[in-house]
């Protein structure tokens, strides 16, 4: 079998591409970052044919091969950068049949660097309802490359994309033998002159590296400053050439699409994308609407985990139980019972919430509902210093704020782009799900509002809007401190509604699952064992102190041995390693109605917010009678009580904590990725101090009041 071939996905935003990504590779996807930047690369496997494999790359959508962002720059490199550890062997442009003429305009760019290309045209059933009859044969023939049309929402076409891909990289075709336009004509004498100092592939290449000499990474010093020379002599423009370039582009395509297309008269019915977006969009309904969306969305995820949630917190209770009455009595059992099961737990019984959580944002993107978002909140984040576009990585902040801040790379202006990351992280992120839903459980009744809505379920729509609402007025604040002056404008294309991908959504919900399960698991897990230990063993003196004062009262109370036992496991944590810890730390957070255990959970989870309930599980596991270890961790924590016999969990002390974890800065993965996007460490440590001091105010406001 030969060695994989590479293959880039380019087009336009929404025309289909992250769609035949997902066609072609299924679960045989990861993400990570393009070197050097931190902007997010999709790449995967697909088997071709038998004999042919490909690594199939997804590049950031764009426009043109001009990028105005971080994001299209790493576009632009893969594609002009033959030396590019990822240059593609094959280019597959996706292009929306239903906006043919600006798609191809990229199209007709890509076409000229003579790599080879199939054109994969989507969205045909959308341009039929629009009128607009093509002429897939004929359009082919006036390009001189593969032209295949696809729909790979419905796995239609592949068959025949998979079969083109072979026979171009057999026969080495899907190069068209004319340039698009004449490159060449742009500028002769400096094609001429660079082509003698670099050996670029075609003359649309060369006019590339004249436009942006000064970022291309792949030249080194002595041809830059050569190119750089020829520049000036010429007296070239770059402005003029690519005005003058667009201008016969278009002029082409005009030719082109005049004798292959058929499109309707403009004035013709509306689509029913657009009837549906003069509800959705509009300025009242429009925004009662997405709170309305919001609403059931939360709802949602309390009603539907709920099922999955106890089935799961109920088998490791039995299991723990079980384990407990039929392993022998020693360290190894403890800390296989209440150090990894516990931990396991902890990981265990939120993936259900999670997975549902990420199967509602997918449905909401792939339906083309996430963009109206963005344009219905494009009001709103102007008068607070942002734009539209921040709303994406905001909204991309439910899920996690590593990526989410990633995404701010599409936003051009330095200064929305800097407020947005530093705003972003007040988003409540999947990680803090668990704590969520663990909290309002213990002190939120499970009653319903009007006989139907949860009080469960509201409560925890409201704790993500507050996070929401909280980073709009701190970045209305960061706008007057902020002091950059750079316009802005906001323009999106909304894509058509569409059905959901349930195929695509199962796919996500199961990816979003084994990402929690391994990298927070392995955290949780980590932690798990370092805490049972630290909560099973102490100073050796405190610790025979505590079985000494057991053994004297069971010898003056013999009945009362089990009562004895419970306290005395209570008096062992709390003079352990962990107790210790938590007792030093509790002065500084009893004012917000914490104790100790809590104090532990607030320093693990710098790791991780959702080390949280992993470190609860293994507290409440190793401080309590072996007895009780078929009780779930809602349950112990329920029982749990202060020294003067009052719960540990009240109403206040639960909002406390939700409020606290809305707001503290409690993710190291998050001050990583903040530094390399601000290449400075000044900006993570602002948001630590102002982020943990926000949420310290507020936890001490709240238990205050309902204390």
């Amino acid at each position: 079998m030969e060695a994989p071939i590479n293959i880039a996905l380019v087009g336009n935003p929404n025309s289909g591409k992250s769609s035949l990504f997902n066609a072609l590779t299924g679960l045989n996807q990861k993400v990570s970052n393009f070197p050097g930047v931190t902007v997010d690369k999709k790449t995967g496997s697909s088997r071709i044919t038998s004999n042919l494999v490909a690594n199939i790359i997804d590049l950031p959508g764009t426009y043109s091969l001009y990028p105005k962002s971080a994001d299209e720059y790493v576009t632009y490199e893969v594609l002009i950068n033959p030396s590019h550890e990822e240059v593609p062997d094959l280019i597959i442009i996706v292009a929306d049949a239903a906006n043919l003429k600006r798609n191809l305009l990229f199209c007709s760019q890509i076409m000229d660097l003579k790599i080879p290309v199939i054109i994969a045209l989507t969205m045909m059933d959308i341009a039929r309802k629009k009128g607009i009859e093509i002429d897939l044969e004929g359009l082919e023939s006036k390009l001189g490359v593969p032209l295949v049309a696809i729909n790979p929402r419905k796995n239609k076409g592949l068959g025949e994309l998979k079969k083109t891909i072979e026979q171009v990289m057999r026969d080495k075709q899907g190069v068209s033998v004319h340039d698009f336009i004449d490159n060449h004509g742009l500028a002769p004498q400096m094609i001429r002159d660079i082509k003698q100092y670099f050996p670029a592939k075609s003359d649309y290449a060369a006019l590339h590296i004249a436009v942006n000499v000064e970022e291309l990474p792949f030249l080194n010093g002595g041809q830059r400053l050569a190119i750089k020379n020829k520049l000036v002599e010429s007296k070239f423009n770059k402005t003029k050439m690519q005005a003058e370039e667009i201008m016969l582009r278009y002029a082409r395509i005009k030719t082109v699409m005049k004798t292959t297309v058929v499109e309707a008269d403009p004035l013709e019915k509306q689509l029913r994308s657009e009837k549906i977006d003069n509800l959705l969009l509009h300025r009242v309904w429009g925004y009662l609407i997405l709170l309305l969306v919001l609403f059931l969305l939360f709802q949602s995820i309390f009603w539907l985990a709920s099922y999955p949630m106890d089935g799961i917190e109920g088998a490791f209770s039995a299991l723990s139980g079980f384990l407990s009455a039929t392993l022998p009595d020693n360290n190894f059992t403890d800390l296989l019972v209440n150090g990894v099961l516990a931990g396991i737990s902890g990981i265990a019984v939120f993936v259900p919430q999670i997975m549902i959580l990420f199967g509602l944002i997918t449905i909401l993107e792939d339906t083309g509902y996430m963009s109206r978002i963005s344009f219905l909140t494009d009001r709103l984040m102007r008068q607070v210093g942002l734009n539209g576009k921040s709303v994406m990585p905001l909204i991309s902040g439910v899920a996690c704020a590593v990526p989410a801040i990633m995404a701010a790379r599409s936003i051009e202006n330095r200064k929305e782009r800097l407020i947005t990351i530093m705003v972003t992280p007040l988003m409540s992120c999947s990680a803090r799900l668990p704590i969520y839903t663990i909290v309002i459980a213990l002190v939120v009744p499970d009653h319903k509002v009007l006989g139907f809505l949860s009080l469960q379920g509201l409560v925890m729509m409201g704790l993500y809007l507050m996070g929401f609402f909280m980073a709009i007025v701190l970045a209305a604040v960061m706008r007057l401190l902020i002091r950059m002056k750079e316009k802005s404008y906001f323009i999106m294309e909304l894509p058509v509604y569409r059905a959901p991908r349930w195929k695509n959504v199962g796919v996500t919900m199961i990816q979003k699952a084994r990402i929690f399960v391994t990298d927070a698991g392995k955290v949780i897990m980590v932690i798990s064992v370092i805490l049972w230990f630290l909560a099973s063993y102490g100073p050796s003196k405190a610790m025979k102190e505590a079985k000494t004062r057991h053994e004297q009262l069971v010898q003056a109370h013999p009945e009362d041995t089990t009562d004895l036992d419970r306290v005395y496991q209570s008096d062992k944590l709390a003079h352990s390693y962990a107790g210790v810890l938590g007792h030093v730390i509790e002065p500084a957070i009893k004012p917000l109605g914490f104790d100790w255990k809590i104090g532990i959970a607030l320093i693990t989870s710098f790791a991780a917010r959702e080390v949280f309930v992993g470190t609860m599980a293994t507290l409440y596991s190793v401080g309590e009678n072996p007895d009780d270890n078929d009780a779930t961790l809602r349950e112990k924590m329920m029982a749990a009580r202060r020294e003067d016999g009052t719960p540990v969990y009240t109403l206040a002390t639960g909002l406390s904590l939700m409020i606290f974890y809305a707001f503290a800065m409690q993710c190291m993965s998050t001050m990583a990725v903040v530094k390399r996007e601000t290449r400075s460490w000044k900006y993570p440590v602002i948001q630590l101090f102002y982020m943990t001091g926000l949420a310290y105010v507020c936890s001490f406001v709240v238990y205050q009041l309902f204390k």
